[in-house]
């Protein structure tokens, strides 16, 4: 196996020394074929995610596997023209009349490791942008996942050449020897113990890598927040795809004098949008499902009081110990913690604490508090008032920052991510850079203030 995905490596270079460059007419022709075998197999992709997960809204497949697909690739064709310009770098005047530009370059081939929450479009749009910066791809989607990788295994050979993107399936032994092969860009989403196998991997060949991991992300209510906007909000963000989301509420912090109100407006949320089981999602293994009940179980056993609204809903975890795996591990399902603190600045401290989040999320109007959290937190994102939403604005980069990754990509941030910025200098037939060059004399001392 080793030999033949170094061979696919290699075949993959070599195909693209003629012409290592592609034209914008390429790019978005490449990009537009990715757009029509998602959009003509869109029927096929709920299918295969439906049969992953066992039970999966179609309406969310939709919104959060097919149509970012088709955004992504419609956004990267509409601004790729302007994207792939060279941009002007001023020149100190002392080297004038020299000119310098910057001029984005393809890597090469880049790899991506696909996870299982969303394995369509978290497998199409790092390649969206791979393929915009004018590089080949390699995809290794997600064994968790096998028939939505069956299926890209599928229908990318049918749209594309194994010299311009193909998939390698497989499990953890083919995952990890992807891994180690010598690309020129390595973007990697899943969990962040994962995440560092995969960088210690690359490193051996010195493989640039962009990491989105994950980790606990906070929803902070505040003193002036609605409370039943916000609970509309978080739970929407905790119950999308059963919390399997690495951009969901983990937890919510709340001073303790409007835990109660908070708590009563998540329950009513809740009742709202997950009155049954017709919209929810499955786990996509027994083994997940059962960490998240044992997650729970803990709970109740050392006396949290735990409030429970079906199988398939959040379920609320009123004030539980720092102890608990609940407080300690990425949670990735439908538990919801709910911590009280006496203020605001112990809010802030119990979220400094932590390594940093993938996203912030803050509800609050007053503008200090959001200046306060934009200068004294650090996060992927902070996002004011919502959940989820900042992931679908493709002017915006998404990524994390220390233990939730390293990198960002999405439009411009995506091309610029997976582009080399070559530096371009110009010197013209006639110039003056003599009086740079020995012998020197001790005027220049003066005339560069050095003496």
């Amino acid at each position: 196996m080793n030999r033949d995905l170094t061979d696919t490596l290699q075949a993959q270079r070599e195909a693209a020394g003629p012409a290592p460059f592609p034209t914008l007419a390429v790019r978005r022709e490449r990009l537009a074929r990715l757009a029509r075998m998602t959009k003509r197999h869109q029927h096929d992709i709920v299918r295969a995610i439906q049969l992953d997960f066992g039970q999966r809204s179609e309406i969310e497949i939709h919104l959060a596997e097919i149509l970012p697909v088709l955004h992504a690739a419609r956004y990267a064709r509409r601004h790729l023209w302007h994207w792939m310009r060279p941009r002007r770098a001023r020149v100190p005047l002392r080297l004038w009349p020299a000119r310098a530009r910057v001029a984005p370059q393809p890597l090469g081939v880049v790899g991506v490791m696909s996870p299982w929450n969303y394995p369509w479009s978290l497998s199409i749009m790092p390649a969206i942008d791979a393929l915009a910066a004018g590089n080949t791809v390699m995809l290794k989607p997600s064994e968790h996942a096998r028939h939505t990788s069956a299926l890209l295994a599928k229908l990318i050979p049918q749209h594309f050449t194994q010299e311009e993107f193909c998939v390698i399936e497989g499990g953890a032994d083919v995952a990890k020897t992807f891994s180690a092969l010598a690309f020129d860009h390595l973007v990697f989403t899943g969990s962040t113990q994962i995440g560092r196998q995969v960088a210690t991997a690359a490193a051996a060949n010195l493989t640039p890598v962009t990491l989105e991991l994950g980790g606990k992300s906070p929803a902070l209510v505040a003193s002036d927040a609605d409370l039943d906007s916000a609970a509309e909000a978080i739970i929407f963000g905790k119950g999308f795809n059963a919390g399997q989301t690495c951009i969901a509420p983990d937890y919510v912090i709340v001073e303790s004098r409007r835990l109660d109100a908070l708590t009563h407006a998540l329950e009513r949320a809740i009742r709202r949008q997950r009155p049954d089981a017709k919209d929810a999602t499955g786990y996509v293994s027994d083994a997940h499902h059962a960490r998240i009940e044992r997650l729970l179980d803990d709970a109740r056993a050392r006396g949290c009081r735990v409030l429970e609204h079906g199988p398939h809903a959040p379920a609320l975890v009123i004030d539980p110990q720092q102890s608990l795996s609940l407080m300690q591990e990425e949670i990735f399902g439908r538990a919801l913690p709910v911590i009280s603190v006496k203020h605001i600045d112990d809010a802030i401290r119990v979220i400094n604490a932590r390594p940093r989040p993938l996203a912030l999320y803050a509800f609050t109007h007053q503008k200090a508090l959001q200046e306060t959290l934009r200068h004294q937190t650090c996060s992927g994102a902070l996002v004011f008032n919502e959940t989820l939403l900042h992931h679908a604005v493709p002017t915006l980069p998404f990524g994390g920052v220390g233990e939730s990754g390293s990198g960002a990509y999405h439009g411009r941030h995506g091309f610029e991510r997976f582009s080399h910025q070559r530096s371009v200098f110009y010197q013209p037939k006639r110039s003056n850079s003599g009086w740079l060059r020995p012998p020197y004399h001790r005027w220049l001392l003066h005339l560069l203030r050095l003496g």
